[in-house]
């Protein structure tokens, strides 16, 4: 059972938005920790796309991403968010958001360890 709830995945036409969420399970919580966003396009490794620190203040986004996505996230609803606008056939894959934790099996993304996971939402972006 995956720890953290990920949505907001879709079929969107070249140029469109999209907004995903993540929220923690039951018994588990965000507050405190980093979370993240990776991706996995069809027969690739799964890539970092953007995380958020603990507090809220500072970012970090993928090259290919930069100026297109954002992340945020709001305390009081427990939730993350990464608005995706301007979007490329490229972003094409499915997406999971991520806590910081360190377990076996975490994976490293820009200076955090993420190890707990949502099940992922599928992005696809076709005309």
């Amino acid at each position: 059972q995956s720890q953290l709830v990920d949505s907001g995945g879709g079929l969107v036409q070249p140029g469109g938005s999209l907004r995903l969420s993540c929220a923690a399970s039951s018994g588990f919580t965000l507050d405190g920790y980093a979370v993240g966003w990776f991706r996995q396009a069809p027969g690739k490794e799964r890539e970092g796309v953007s995380w958020i620190n603990s507090s809220g203040r500072d970012t970090h986004y993928a090259d290919s991403v930069r100026g297109r996505f954002t992340i945020s996230r709001d305390f009081d609803k427990g939730t993350a968010y990464l608005q995706m606008n301007n979007l490329k056939p490229e972003d094409t894959g499915t997406y999971y958001c991520a806590r910081e934790r360190v377990v076996r099996g975490s994976s490293y993304y820009a200076g955090f360890t993420f190890g707990a996971w949502g099940q992922g939402t599928q992005v696809t972006v076709s005309s």
